[in-house]
């Protein structure tokens, strides 16, 4: 593709006004004057003008099959698929989801690091063998048996579903390592869009101090361990080093390649998460090498009033995390 015919999908850096509402007094003066349902419906309208524009640029190139979803843990990449599936039918296309963590291999198989841990986290922890032999005979419109896996029992599982593509159908696959050229080299690159999904938009406490986007995506993580794995904050944060490692090696060198960035920040998803993810943080014990950040977390979500989670919609990319999403994100 040649430079002058790149299309790439960003948005204006926000205003004094909007800077303005990523402040922590704004979104507490919103609450405290009941006005939490318009707060959620803001930060849901960005992500919906973000999305709608996204997907009329993918509609716009009339070669795109695939369309790739990437980006750190916890940007809320599943969510953000579906989002995307819904903008893409508005504008008439016929979207299918499929998630890379289906294709991931059998735990027996899992790279290992230096210390003999296994690297979830690699690249390399996906069949792509096998995700390749499956996307190219998706494309070809054949029928392919669908892989689901068993994170219990660390093993891929074929339970009778498959999925044969209608003509003029697209591909919505997410992942960690969607946009590593590895997982897609054998597709032509006319046919795959490409979009960075995190978030961007850090809040201020008072105009000079700010609360970075890697806090609220370890909250993010917590919020959902918490609730589907029973795993509490001071193993979240353990764990966190390595997410981050992770992060640095395999999914940040790809962000250029990206056709778009999605900004999955919510105004509003600090003082919802509050509300589940605060008390359990107090149980981090002062003797603990994890509690000098959960002391950090808990400095920043002392600033915000809690909002409650009957506010937010079930299409939210929040709920992904908190649970009550319409959305199968696990």
């Amino acid at each position: 593709m040649k430079d002058k015919d790149f299309k790439f999908i960003t948005f204006h850096y926000p205003t004094e006004e909007e800077k303005q509402r990523h402040r922590v007094a704004y979104i507490n003066e919103q609450i405290e004057r009941g006005r939490a349902a318009e707060l959620v419906a803001e930060g849901e309208d960005y992500h919906e003008l973000q999305l709608t524009r996204i997907a009329q640029d993918i509609c716009s190139r009339a070669n795109v099959r695939v369309v790739l979803i990437a980006g750190p843990s916890s940007s809320g990449k599943t969510s953000t698929s579906h989002r995307l599936c819904l903008s893409l039918l508005a504008e008439g296309r016929k979207p299918v989801a499929l998630s890379l963590d289906n294709w991931y291999v059998d735990g027996s198989l899992t790279p290992r690091k230096e210390d003999g841990e296994k690297d979830y986290e690699s690249v390399y922890a996906i069949d792509l063998k096998q995700l390749a032999e499956d996307l190219k005979a998706l494309i070809a419109g054949k029928e392919v048996a669908l892989p689901t896996f068993n994170f219990a029992e660390e093993r891929r599982e074929y339970n009778g579903e498959t999925l044969q593509l209608e003509p003029g159908s697209i591909l919505v696959i997410e992942g960690i390592h969607a946009l590593n050229p590895l997982l897609t080299e054998h597709i032509d690159s006319a046919c795959k869009y490409k979009i960075y999904a995190a978030p961007m938009s850090p809040v201020s406490l008072d105009g000079e101090r700010w609360i970075p986007t890697y806090a609220h995506r370890l909250l993010r993580r917590m919020s959902r361990d918490l609730r589907t794995r029973g795993k509490s904050p001071q193993r979240t944060i353990a764990t966190w080093a390595a997410v981050r490692e992770g992060e640095e090696k395999w999914i940040e060198p790809f962000r250029a390649e990206a056709d778009a960035l999605f900004d999955t920040s919510m105004t509003y998803e600090l003082p919802a998460i509050k509300v589940d993810v605060e008390r359990a943080l107090q149980t981090v014990p002062a003797s603990a090498e994890e509690y000098a950040i959960a002391e950090r977390l808990l400095f920043y979500l002392s600033f915000f009033d809690p909002l409650e989670a009957s506010f937010i919609p079930r299409t939210s990319i929040l709920r992904e995390f908190i649970g009550g999403s319409q959305f199968n994100v696990g």
